[in-house]
């Protein structure tokens, strides 16, 4: 099997994606982030010491995807066209589900992206929310689905 950010003399480099077709790409993941009630009635009541903790997670979301090849070294820096969120309240749990879209024409994925995006908004409201709840539980951060490129779609 060939190792696709290392180059013949084994030393690690970016993939070249210059021959690659430009095609829409689209990605989509999701994560969890499970707080206390305290927090959770907090966060419902727009009554926390940092701010609005959920449009505060939105933009970080938005800015982790936009900046995903200054945190992960091999990522391609990507003209994303598109980044959607969308965050869903779960009250059984008590917590949030983050879900991030991400789109671009382009010549390699956007998965990385979405994911990143999930992350970064995921541990924002970690951090607005730390002084309230530090037991707090991110978790299930995964790939939905994505379209476009040779590798094909992905459901999950």
């Amino acid at each position: 099997m060939e190792l696709t950010h290392l180059d013949e003399q084994n030393k690690p480099k970016m993939v070249d994606v210059s021959d690659k077709q430009n095609t829409t790409r689209i990605a989509t993941a999701s994560g969890m982030i499970q707080v206390g009630k305290v927090a959770f009635e907090s966060v419902m009541a727009n009554n926390t010491k940092k701010g609005p903790v959920l449009q505060t997670a939105v933009i970080a979301a938005i800015s982790g995807a936009k900046r995903t090849s200054d945190l992960i070294p091999m990522c391609h820096p990507l003209m994303l066209t598109s980044v959607k969120t969308d965050i869903e309240e779960l009250p059984d749990l008590p917590g949030f589900k983050l879900s991030v879209t991400a789109k671009l024409q382009g010549q390699t994925g956007v998965e990385m992206e979405a994911l990143t995006g999930v992350s970064i908004g995921l541990l924002t409201i970690y951090d607005m929310l730390k002084a309230i709840d530090k037991s707090m539980i991110i978790s299930n951060i995964q790939l939905e689905e994505k379209t476009g490129g040779k590798s094909g779609d992905f459901r999950r």
